[in-house]
């Protein structure tokens, strides 16, 4: 089973036991968060796409440290101008672990045509 969430912006697939490095949320260590924007949900059985998200999915995740990702350089310059900046940034993120995808036992099947409208 996996699904889509989005958080922080960007989206990710995601499965039981993947780790991960999403944008910073406000969470201690050893929390448990749980996501509620997913955007696809998919098991054995049936695929549920989301009009925006799929309601009676929740992914939950266990925050394993916060820390900061990888330092990047920005560097600007103009040639012939003697200009030149330097400035370098390092992103905070949180790292988590996915620990179950759940959904409700009564969750239809989406991937079927939508119902057709009725001619006036």
């Amino acid at each position: 089973m996996y699904a889509v969430v989005k958080t922080g912006g960007k989206q990710y697939r995601v499965s039981p036991g993947d780790v991960l490095e999403i944008e910073k949320i406000p969470a201690s260590q050893g929390d448990v968060v749980t996501f509620d924007d997913v955007l696809l949900a998919k098991d054995e059985k049936s695929l549920n796409l989301g009009r925006p998200t799929v309601a009676e999915c929740v992914v939950k995740a266990e925050v394993l440290e916060q820390t900061k990702a990888k330092k990047i350089i920005v560097f600007k310059m103009k040639r012939r101008k003697k200009y030149r900046r330097k400035q370098g940034h390092r992103q905070q993120v949180t790292r988590v672990r996915i620990l179950d995808v759940t959904m409700s036992a009564t969750s239809e099947e989406t991937t079927e045509a939508p119902p057709e409208k009725a001619e006036a």
